[in-house]
């Protein structure tokens, strides 16, 4: 079928086989049907590690017999080094990389959500692919992706397969307050985050939810570390869920957040955040200062510092008064969020206004990773505190700038990212 891919029926049967599979068979009955239907001599799943540098073969399949690599087959358990590889090639531009040898083509698939990248499908074909099966092969990349953030919820086994060392209580505490998906591609926006956890994990957290006609940030910071750190963050965290699920404004967000931290943890206990509430018609932006740096706007590609009055960080004293400031964005604005691990300490010498000068042409979810590594190489991978970052860019509202894809996780109005930009 290599040769005569009908991309509706055969996807459509492809999702069809993988439905009727145990959780975890998914994954391995998609890679075999692909295999199949294509003609592949091999296919692999390479799953996104939590560093972001890495990814780790997850399923290798050869002449339709796929395997989970786990455990029992750690000698084959393969790490690949995103940088510089067809691999980062797939996920930078969003598109199946094809590389050609003398006795075979191989194929480099993004396996993306909305510009979230959870890994690459990777796939040997003994002759030249016609666009047809590129274009099925880029279809059932896109589909893996459902299956995985559909599956997953039911088992352990794709999270497993994505950490390469153990985690501390403190980490998996931490893990559990971040977002699903770290990356969100959207009509009027991209936003994206990341976290880098010190050796004794702090207890930073970033947030977001996109609504029907809002958008909300967030990012905090718990004083201390370790599992105390981790349950204070999870009081804020879980205090300005259940705000925003009821619909609740920033303002309302902040009160019932110190509230909840002053009556169930110690008096010394406290949270910075900053709390932001994006309109989706106006760009126009209702914030709360608890106590936290101030966020970076990139306008024009001058970097600023947004000018927000600092109120008490949550916890501090029982019915503290917190104030609703404005931003206006207008369209192509960035905005930066960062918590003072990126600022502070050891990682002082990172120069954020700089870097993000530097760094204005890479889509957020580069963007984020980028200053992930950057603090790492600043701090020589000894960090004394969490460093987080969010960044949103904001489109604007409007049906189709002819120059933007929502679906397609990589921002076409930008230029390429330059692979060899260091934030020195």
């Amino acid at each position: 079928m290599a040769h005569g891919v009908d991309v509706r029926t055969d996807l459509r049967a492809l999702l069809d086989a993988t439905e009727a599979a145990p959780p975890v068979d998914a994954v391995e009955v998609l890679a075999n049907e692909l295999a199949r239907m294509v003609g592949a001599n091999d296919v692999s799943f390479l799953i996104a590690d939590f560093t972001g540098d890495t990814l780790i073969r997850f399923l290798s399949a050869s002449n339709g017999n796929p395997s989970i690599i786990g455990d029992d087959d750690a000698d084959n358990l393969a790490t690949v080094v995103l940088s510089g590889s067809q691999y980062e090639q797939a996920l930078r531009s969003q598109d199946v990389c094809v590389e050609h040898s003398r006795e075979s083509t191989r194929l480099y698939a993004p396996v993306t959500l909305r510009g979230d990248a959870i890994g690459v499908l990777e796939l040997s074909l003994g002759a030249r692919p016609s666009d047809d099966v590129i274009s099925f092969v880029a279809s059932a990349a896109h589909a893996l992706a459902y299956v995985l953030i559909a599956n997953r919820q039911h088992t352990d086994l794709f999270e497993r397969g994505q950490r390469n060392a153990p985690f501390s209580l403190a980490a998996e505490i931490q893990s559990r307050l971040l977002p699903a998906a770290f990356t969100c591609e959207a009509v009027e926006f991209t936003v994206a985050g990341w976290l880098v956890p010190a050796a004794n994990v702090g207890g930073d957290t970033f947030d977001y939810s996109d609504e029907k006609e809002v958008l909300h940030l967030s990012i905090s910071d718990a004083k201390g570390h370790t599992v105390n750190a981790a349950q204070l963050a999870t009081l804020a965290v879980s205090s300005l869920r259940n705000s925003r699920r009821s619909q609740a404004g920033v303002l309302e967000q902040a009160k019932a957040a110190n509230a909840a931290i002053v009556d169930h943890a110690a008096d010394e206990d406290f949270v910075s955040a900053l709390l932001l509430r994006v309109e989706l018609a106006t760009g126009n932006v209702a914030a709360v200062n608890a106590g936290h740096p101030n966020p970076y706007i990139v306008q024009d590609g001058v970097v600023t510092e947004v000018a927000l009055e600092p109120d008490l960080p949550f916890g501090m004293m029982r019915g503290t008064g917190y104030r609703e400031q404005n931003v206006q964005l207008r369209s192509g604005d960035r905005l930066v969020l960062v918590t003072d691990g990126m600022l502070e300490r050891n990682a002082s010498s990172l120069d954020i206004s700089s870097a993000l000068t530097d760094a204005k042409a890479m889509h957020p979810r580069e963007l984020v990773q980028v200053f992930a590594r950057a603090v790492i190489e600043a701090t020589d991978g000894n960090l004394e505190d969490d460093a987080t970052i969010l960044c949103l860019d904001w489109h604007g509202k409007r049906a189709n700038d002819g120059g933007r894809i929502a679906s397609a996780g990589a921002s076409q109005r930008r230029a390429p990212a330059d692979p060899d930009l260091r934030l020195d």
